[in-house]
């Protein structure tokens, strides 16, 4: 009786790990077969003329393919997203790619968290040191506006953010609800950037992501990631007040 249940333990730990093992596989193929030079601006203007002729053709069927890549590349934490936003807006406009890109960013961040979830769970509740734990239970408090934070700040690596709430615990339906509030601002203005992209495609000026988002934007996005803090400095400055005039 005691063999079959740690037979069945064994196997339940084995199938925890199956989500992640095929992330990190499926990553490992994006790289062999050599994916990620299709992932550059400069493949974007290389076949832009064809995309577009996609696009107009087929728009609905194109939407759906841009999702499921744009899922894929953030669930496996693949280079490229900033490259695929861009994308979007220049083929399909400021506010059709700013919609498409958030429902896809969203969905290809929480199938990475759940998998972390499943994978680490328990070996976090087992092994978690005091200072984690300390950690995750500040962070659970404001759970939001610190998830809104990382999201807004690009300082942080978007693959970094979909992991952290996992290991520290937070809900599905936070983690969801400040994905998708927190990437709004950013998509926006990187869609935005992207709408106007198809003059410098066609000219032959040489492309990077320097030549197109300015340090103003990135200041600009860092301005809203402090606000998103300002919940977190209230409540604890009310509590501070709360101790001072005891």
């Amino acid at each position: 009786m005691a063999g079959s249940v740690s037979k069945a333990s064994k196997k339940g730990g084995i199938r925890r790990w199956l989500p992640l093992l095929a992330i990190l596989l499926a990553a490992a193929a994006f790289f062999a077969f050599g994916l990620q030079h299709y992932l550059t601006l400069e493949a974007l203007r290389a076949n832009g003329n064809w995309l577009y002729g996609q696009v107009n053709d087929h728009l609905a069927l194109a939407l759906v393919i841009y999702v499921l890549v744009y899922a894929g590349v953030v669930m496996l934490s693949l280079p490229g997203a900033t490259i695929l936003t861009l994308a979007g807006g220049c083929l399909f406009g400021l506010w059709l790619a700013t919609g498409v890109t958030i429902l896809a960013a969203t969905l290809g961040a929480t199938l990475l968290y759940l998998a972390a979830r499943t994978a680490f769970a328990d070996l976090l509740r087992a092994r978690a040191a005091p200072w984690l734990k300390r950690l995750s239970a500040g962070f659970q408090d404001n759970a939001f506006s610190y998830l809104l934070f990382l999201r807004l700040v690009p300082a942080f690596p978007f693959f970094v953010v979909n992991l952290v709430p996992a290991f520290l615990g937070v809900g599905l339906r936070i983690f969801v609800l400040a994905t998708f509030i927190g990437i709004i601002p950013g998509t926006f203005v990187y869609a935005g950037v992207g709408a106007g992209l198809k003059s410098l495609l066609d000219s032959n000026q040489p492309l990077s992501l320097g030549s197109v988002l300015t340090p103003q934007i990135v200041i600009a996005l860092i301005g809203l990631a402090l606000l998103s803090l300002l919940p977190v400095a209230w409540k604890a400055w009310r509590k501070s007040r709360g101790g001072s005039s005891k």
